[in-house]
């Protein structure tokens, strides 16, 4: 199968998308041997700036270039609504999402601000609000095609050229279809999974914990992809669409919080390594996202307490990807500077 971006018209059905899982390409080794071999001749102790030497060479890996670029960042925002809302399981009504895929589009947000003052471009694309999933507690979300055609769509938003994505979105609701993800992936008790959200009281976090039990259980047997149909919402396919597209174009990804990082986990327990292109851009104040991060062996790069989606912790983050490339390519080395190389 091509591995281009129009390969986001072939999907038509879940094994289409396993079938893209199984043509991923790897890193660069040349632009990461390239990458390697300058970071010791840089005027600084081997190892001194830490993860920031680590962020330059998987950039360089898996742009295949080196030095690597980060000049044109984009932002994928999605949003959906979720069935299990009108369940009681949030703080806010499903309306809220509408009002805030508005608020996107006329720069309101926080997103907005974190897109601006670190050079980002934001897209916004907003799936059926009004028309949520369905109650995962009683069927499926989504049928198979309202799942592939909201992956292809989240394909399609990646747009050629892109050096760095991040992705991010907007759904009320959707922190309890990715509980329940996590919890029918990965196992465990539904409390470990399932948290405040946007910030529900306790009698409402054991109606969203009941719910994501419910929905795991009836949901547990399936495959990884047909768990992400069963118990996620069209803005979850789509994040999980824009991150194998990213792959296929060789645009590193930066995942945002604990909604992001489950629609990415679907992908990687269907193909370990679907991932490999990602970075954590932070670690947000819902517990499991933590739990999570540790099942995928993804290290945040920030840590600020933030749970806010939108894609603003990794939008954040970005700052750091772009200061670790200043590093990199500007420092002088050893012989430009001078400056005696021996202990």
């Amino acid at each position: 199968m091509s591995v281009t971006p129009s390969a986001a018209s072939t999907i038509a059905r879940l094994a289409d998308i396993a079938g893209l899982l199984r043509a991923l390409p790897g890193p660069d080794d040349r632009s990461l041997a390239r990458c390697l071999a300058r970071e010791p001749l840089l005027t600084k102790p081997p190892g001194a700036l830490g993860r920031l030497e680590s962020i330059v060479a998987h950039f360089a890996a898996w742009q295949g270039r080196h030095p690597p670029r980060l000049e044109v960042v984009r932002a994928c925002v999605f949003a959906g609504n979720h069935g299990v809302a009108a369940l009681g399981i949030s703080a806010y009504p499903a309306e809220v999402t509408a009002q805030m895929v508005a608020n996107f589009q006329h720069g309101g947000a926080a997103i907005n601000q974190l897109c601006r003052v670190n050079g980002i471009t934001l897209s916004v694309e907003a799936f059926d609000l009004d028309r949520p999933t369905q109650d995962f507690t009683k069927g499926p979300a989504m049928t198979e095609t309202e799942c592939v055609t909201a992956f292809a769509r989240g394909m399609a938003a990646v747009l050629p050229g892109t050096e760095l994505l991040v992705v991010g979105e907007m759904g009320i609701a959707n922190t309890s279809a990715a509980a329940a993800i996590c919890h029918a992936l990965f196992g465990g008790s539904a409390a470990e999974w399932t948290g405040r959200g946007t910030g529900v009281d306790d009698a409402h976090l054991r109606i969203k914990t009941e719910v994501v039990e419910a929905g795991a259980r009836r949901h547990a047997s399936a495959d990884p992809l047909e768990i992400l149909c069963r118990l996620g919402g069209r803005e979850m396919a789509a994040m999980a669409g824009a991150i194998v597209a990213a792959r296929l174009q060789r645009t590193p990804v930066l995942l945002d919080g604990f909604v992001c990082t489950a629609a990415a986990a679907a992908l990687e327990r269907a193909a370990p390594g679907a991932l490999a292109h990602c970075l954590a851009g932070h670690v947000s104040a819902e517990a499991a996202h933590r739990r999570l991060l540790g099942r995928l062996d993804l290290a945040p790069l920030l840590d600020l307490g933030m749970r806010l989606g939108e894609g603003s912790g990794a939008a954040l983050a970005v700052g750091i990807a772009r200061a670790a490339l200043a590093c990199h390519v500007g420092m002088a080395t050893f012989t430009q500077a001078g400056v005696s190389d021996q202990a």
